[in-house]
């Protein structure tokens, strides 16, 4: 995250207005919603665990135990089985 000086960008009737709230103080204005983004989905790391999950289900189907999973994959017991379980 960048930091911006608001009187470089804003309006000056704005920056007056909201020296009224704050001043000298670090603000964080969010995005708007329909701008958000999936967790993960710029660095590629959703991906990432979605492959995962998708080899734990197929080794889970492949007659793999819960304890050799979670051993293979340094997940919990109750990690995997909410993988091999869901309905994704």
């Amino acid at each position: 995250m960048s930091y911006v000086k608001a009187n470089t960008i804003l309006p000056k009737e704005l920056l007056i207005e909201l020296q009224k709230y704050v001043q000298g103080k670090t603000i964080y204005i969010p995005k708007e919603k329909s701008s958000h983004q999936e967790w993960g989905s710029c660095s590629g790391e959703r991906k990432r665990i979605d492959q995962r999950n998708m080899f734990i289900k197929e080794r889970f189907n492949a007659n793999s135990t819960i304890e050799q999973l979670a051993n293979d994959y340094f997940l919990s017991t109750e990690t995997i089985k909410g993988i091999v379980y869901s309905k994704d």
